[in-house]
C-alpha cells in the first residue's frame, strides 16, 4: 500500500532563490514549477541526489504555508509517501484514529490525489499521502 517516499516538502518565501541556492550548493536539478491557484501555492520540484524535493511558496499572505512560514520561518514542511490505493490507506488510518487535515482527499499537483495527516497524529510531522493519477 505504501510504495515509497514521494518527496520532501520545504516551505520557502522565494522559491526561485531557494532553487538557485540548491542548484549551486547541492547540485539540484530543476524539474518543473507548478502554480496551484486554488491552493495559493507555487510548487517548485527539484531532484537532489535521487530525491524529489518540493519547494512550497505561498502566492499571497494567507493560507496554511504562509501561516507556517510566519510561525516557523523557512524549513522542513512535510514528507510525502506514495500510496497505491488512497481509500485503503485512509481507511486503515481512520480505523487507527488518525486525524486528517481535511476530511477527504483533494487534487494536488499533476492531478494526483492527496491527503494530509495531522502532525498531532504522526509524531509531530505533517505527512502527505499521494496516489498517482496524472502524469509524472
Amino acid at each position: 500500500m505504501f510504495r515509497r517516499v514521494a518527496h520532501v516538502g520545504i516551505a520557502v518565501r522565494d522559491s526561485e532563490r531557494a532553487a538557485e541556492l540548491m542548484r549551486e550548493l547541492l547540485d539540484a536539478t530543476l524539474v518543473e514549477t507548478v502554480v496551484l491557484k486554488e491552493r495559493g501555492l507555487r510548487l517548485t520540484f527539484l531532484k537532489i541526489a535521487g530525491t524529489n524535493v518540493e519547494l512550497l511558496e505561498p502566492l499571497e499572505g494567507e493560507g496554511p504555508v504562509a501561516k507556517f512560514l510566519e510561525k516557523n520561518g523557512e524549513g522542513f514542511h512535510h514528507i510525502a509517501f506514495e500510496v497505491s490505493d488512497m481509500e485503503k490507506a485512509l481507511s486503515r488510518l481512520r480505523k487507527a484514529g488518525v486525524k486528517l487535515v481535511e476530511p477527504a482527499p483533494s487534487k494536488g499537483a499533476h492531478g494526483d490525489l492527496v491527503a494530509f495527516i495531522r502532525p498531532s497524529s504522526m509524531c509531530g510531522v505533517l505527512v502527505e499521502l499521494c496516489e498517482k493519477r496524472g502524469e509524472s
